[in-house]
């Protein structure tokens, strides 16, 4: 375990990583690998140098518990749901759901079968997810510690590849709608006359749209990962405080965050809305 302030800080922001070392290299523990083999990293410069196909296990295995948790709950929910006498989880349900098709509603212009249900779950989904930081952050990790695992994050929002994965998905509806409504030509031409429609300007038009159609994925992966990153770093800055102090500073930290989880799952959920519908706007 970690030893130093410094150490801490590092330990708690590595993620639990599998990936492929190979042969010959030398460990963290000064053993060395003998054929090339997947495992799990023991320090962050194995995990760098696992490379681009390691992956997070603990942001995955969080992201999976949290999208079966709200599948479960909502299931549940509806094979007992009951007109005459709604009450309890019901009415829960119900209430997101209504607040989701009313935010859907006003905003998305399209016509499709899925932006109800995609903004539902990207809602909830990344909401469980953020509330992970509610636990105390020494918990987990040192119950993980216990079973003899070196690292392992809790909060999936909290990681990079968690949050452009779920951007990336977005990204994704949004070229296949933009081609299925305007059609490869239609789309082609948006982004070779907009927003100036003289043809002597397409490159600079292309150069313009193409950026901005990329940075959609990266604006949301990022709001998103930079508030969780930033408030997971402060709950630990607040735990290397001492015990008469972290109670002061924790506590309205976490109440702050009662805010401020909602807030960046709406925030997500309803941007990508505004992205799809954009995507169903047929210029022609």
């Amino acid at each position: 375990m970690a030893t130093s302030s410094a150490e801490y800080i590092q330990h708690h922001l590595q993620n639990l990583t599998f990936g492929k070392l190979p042969g010959g290299y030398v460990r963290a523990d000064g053993s060395v690998v003998e054929d090339t083999t997947w495992t799990l990293a023991k320090s962050g410069a194995e995990a760098t140098d696992m490379g681009f196909m390691a992956v997070h296990v603990d942001t995955l295995g969080w992201s999976v518990f949290m999208g079966l948790i709200f599948l479960g709950l909502f299931r549940y929910v509806a094979s007992r749901a009951t007109v005459d006498t709604p009450r309890g989880a019901q009415n829960m349900v119900e209430m997101v759901v209504e607040f989701i098709q009313n935010i859907v509603r006003d905003t998305f212009h399209g016509k499709s079968p899925l932006v109800a249900p995609l903004a539902l779950t990207i809602f909830v989904w990344v909401f469980l997810m953020n509330s992970l930081k509610w636990i105390p952050v020494d918990y987990i990790p040192g119950l993980a510690h216990a079973m003899g695992l070196d690292y392992f994050k809790i909060v999936p929002t909290a990681d990079p590849n968690g949050t452009f994965g779920l951007s990336l998905g977005v990204f994704i509806l949004i070229i296949f709608y933009s081609i299925k409504i305007k059609g490869v030509g239609g789309f082609v031409h948006e982004l070779s006359f907009t927003p100036f429609k003289h043809w002597s300007l397409i490159p600079f038009n292309l150069f313009l749209e193409i950026l901005g159609l990329l940075t959609k994925p990266l604006s949301l992966a990022l709001r998103l990962f930079g508030n969780m990153y930033a408030g997971e770093v402060v709950f630990i800055l607040i735990a290397l405080l001492p015990f008469y102090l972290q109670w002061g500073l924790n506590v309205p930290w976490a109440i702050f965050h009662i805010l401020v989880i909602p807030l960046q799952a709406f925030i997500f959920m309803v941007l990508s809305v505004v992205y799809l519908s954009a995507a169903h706007e047929d210029s022609h």
